[in-house]
């Protein structure tokens, strides 16, 4: 089955110097060093809708670009997959549109690395209906920090395009869907954290 992720990909970096993440793959290009300074605000497309130029694979699950969307989709394996940016940022807004097509879960992780397809770092939940999307769990840590009260799972459209807004400002993170507030967190860790934007694909090959 195809999980359909994402068409639009946007960050609105504020206050946030990104480093880079440096390619462990050989067949991937060198990473670039950027900065943005405060004073001069922006959003920035993280998407050029025809490749997937600046980004990493991990894994061996399908990441393609079909008529200007990012198409997970299980491999033979059925294993995990994660597709991350090549620059590490800190505080952002994150504004993306997915499409749930199938019932497995995926997620957009956020100062997050990788080693192979093991992940540390957060993940804002992308989910079918009754499984918390827009919650926020660690991976290979605390699991769930926080979940969306049970009613605002109302505003996922499954089968249909939804929009979602991650805002990452120090320890303080805030996640919408579809224009509703879904969670707001402020924890010590994640203030820490430092790293990728990635979009998964989960294992078990839904």
């Amino acid at each position: 089955m195809k999980n359909i992720l994402t068409i639009l990909l946007m960050v609105f970096i504020f206050c946030s110097c990104h480093t880079t993440l440096k390619p462990t793959v050989a067949s991937q290009p060198e990473a670039k060093t950027t900065k943005t300074d405060s004073k001069n605000d922006e959003w920035v497309s993280l998407f050029n809708g025809k490749n997937l130029d600046d980004w990493i694979n991990h894994g061996s699950e399908k990441w393609y670009v079909e008529n200007g969307e990012i198409i997970c989709e299980s491999g033979p394996k059925a294993e995990y997959g994660y597709l991350s940016t090549v620059d590490f940022y800190d505080n952002f807004e994150l504004s993306l549109e997915f499409k749930q097509e199938a019932n497995g879960n995926s997620g957009v992780f956020f100062r997050s690395t990788l080693e192979g397809t093991k992940i540390t770092g957060w993940q804002a939940e992308v989910a079918p209906p009754n499984n918390n999307t827009g919650g926020i769990y660690e991976s290979y840590g605390r699991g769930w920090l926080i979940k969306p009260d049970p009613k605002k799972d109302a505003a996922l459209k499954m089968g249909e395009w939804n929009t979602m807004k991650i805002k990452a400002d120090g320890a303080k993170v805030t996640t919408w869907l579809n224009g509703m507030e879904m969670i707001q967190i402020e924890d010590e860790k994640i203030g820490k954290g430092k790293g990728a934007i990635a979009l998964q694909i989960h294992d078990g090959g839904e």
